[in-house]
């Protein structure tokens, strides 16, 4: 089983204008569809270093439950000890350690992209959130091509290194809709993000 484990460009903390505009639409994206839904609890897949975490939950990291897993040893290891207040473990996409149901939400941004089996892990989304998801990919193939015009990756037509999956919005929505009903999605450029609720067991019967 192959999981792939992201470039850690540290998007958050980078000096350049455009990627403190782009990081800026991204977060003002994810805050105005968390600010549309009730949660008490938050399991994170592939929260790397912590920053995405901290950005959405930091200020009320003392009143809400929050977990965030990675394949990355040095990545949780990096996360603790930068963000004391919040929790990591080491968990994989496939096989969370968390029980059925546990969490409110779960938030998956910028990790489908880099599984060989991206459906498997929207299925273990399924099983720890008892109510809602929050996913985000990049846009393809518009990020390929944003990634050739700055000069990167030419020799691999401008994909970045590890991802091995590439979402149309269409295909990350019925990739999806499998397991959840998209609520809400916003398109902070280059990426696709929804805002989805798990299904009743009814409502996957019907599909």
């Amino acid at each position: 089983m192959n999981l792939v484990v992201g470039n850690h460009f540290d998007k958050y903390r980078s000096s350049n204008p455009l990627h403190r505009l782009l990081m800026r639409s991204f977060l003002g994206s994810a805050k105005e569809l968390l600010a549309s839904i009730s949660y008490q609890s938050v399991v994170e897949v592939g929260c790397g270093p912590g920053d995405l975490a901290w950005n959405l939950f930091g200020e009320t990291a003392a009143q809400n439950d929050y977990l965030g897993t990675d394949i990355s040893l040095e990545q949780i290891e990096i996360a603790t000890n930068r963000y004391p207040e919040l929790r990591f473990l080491f968990g994989s996409a496939y096989d969370l350690p968390a029980g059925d149901s546990q969490y409110d939400l779960c938030v998956a941004c910028e990790v489908l992209e880099h599984l060989d089996h991206p459906s498997r892990a929207v299925q273990e989304i399924a099983r720890v959130t008892r109510r809602y998801a929050l996913i985000s990919v990049p846009w393809e193939p518009m990020w390929r091509v944003l990634n050739v015009c700055r000069g990167r990756y030419w020799s691999r037509l401008g994909n970045t290194p590890g991802h091995v999956q590439h979402f149309s919005r269409a295909r990350l929505r019925g990739l999806i809709e499998s397991s959840f009903r998209v609520e809400k999605q916003h398109r902070p450029f280059p990426w696709t993000m929804l805002l989805a609720q798990k299904k009743t067991p009814d409502e996957s019967t019907k599909d």
